[in-house]
């Protein structure tokens, strides 16, 4: 596989980021779930542009060829990750409510101790297959073994629990409600 060009993203690669992941989320269960029906494309990138604003400035955000790939990690810090925090107000009431019951579903689970958050990994759909996913995955592993601390992240998406497997993480909670949830560790 060749080397991908891998580097922290800044605000200028807010709208590629957002691209990549609404087209890489459409058929996400969670992303469905949160905003089902025609409106999925622009609430899907109203929610995407927020966690990429609350986490841009802190250097945990990594892109892979100009943003055909993202990795949005929350380095470790004594609060709730960004992928937490309020839902954004743009969105509906509805929509709300829902990203509320699946992030208190979450954090149920997640530990209470510091540790590094995968909030979202996506690759372009016309990229998908090249390694660039693993590639932007792979700079937050290693800044969090750096710190010595664990990594932890969530997929509704039975067949990315497969795939995070094969490059070492490991399930340590599932959650049934208010969708299946798996959370895993490396």
């Amino acid at each position: 596989m060749p080397e991908r060009l891998v580097r922290p993203a800044t605000i200028d690669d807010r709208g590629r980021v957002v691209d990549t992941f609404v087209a890489a989320f459409v058929d996400d269960p969670a992303l469905r779930f949160f905003f089902p029906g025609a409106m999925y494309a622009e609430q899907a990138a109203v929610f995407v542009g927020k966690l990429f604003d609350r986490r841009v400035g802190a250097g945990a955000v990594w892109i892979a060829d100009g943003g055909a790939a993202v990795a949005m990690w929350d380095a470790p810090t004594a609060g709730t990750p960004a992928e937490f925090e309020d839902p954004p107000a743009e969105l509906p009431a509805d929509a709300r409510a829902r990203l509320e019951a699946y992030d208190a579903a979450v954090l149920s689970v997640l530990p209470k101790g510091e540790h590094w958050y995968l909030g979202v990994l996506a690759t372009h759909p016309d990229q998908a297959g090249q390694g660039l996913g693993r590639a932007v995955m792979a700079a937050g592993l290693q800044a969090a073994a750096a710190t010595g601390l664990p990594a932890f992240l969530e997929t509704t998406n039975p067949a990315n629990v497969g795939l995070y497997r094969r490059t070492g993480w490991e399930v340590v909670a599932q959650v049934p409600e208010p969708l299946p949830i798996w959370v895993m560790t490396q």
